[in-house]
């Protein structure tokens, strides 16, 4: 079994792909419109699971699955773009949930 890569770790690998090329990272503009153009395509593939919409007859396949791999993709390209430590980032948000939001929602074992 492969060992789970960290984040700094595919931070790592996104930014050896993208520097191969000539064009590098997009703007931060165009950042934003790759990841709204990724996120619909994954609203799309919900609405078609999950939702009422079915695929039409000749629409390719694609799933939940590959759609939030490449919003994963686009999110890690853009902090990249940035110089934004995705893990940092990420501790800094959990630390937040963890305090300032710790009572907001109804904990399980306070139901059982």
């Amino acid at each position: 079994m492969e060992r789970e890569k960290t984040m700094q770790e595919m931070q790592h690998e996104v930014d050896q792909y993208i520097s191969q090329f000539k064009e590098g990272y997009f703007s931060p503009l165009s950042m934003l419109a790759r990841m709204t153009e990724e996120v619909g395509e994954l609203a799309r593939e919900i609405n078609h699971f999950y939702g009422e919409k079915p695929k039409k007859k000749d629409e390719g396949e694609k799933t939940v699955e590959e759609e939030l791999g490449d919003v994963l993709f686009i999110v890690i390209c853009f902090a990249n773009s940035l110089g934004i430590d995705l893990q940092e980032a990420f501790d800094r948000i959990m630390h937040k949930f963890n305090t300032r939001d710790k009572d907001r929602w109804t904990r399980i074992e306070e139901n059982e």
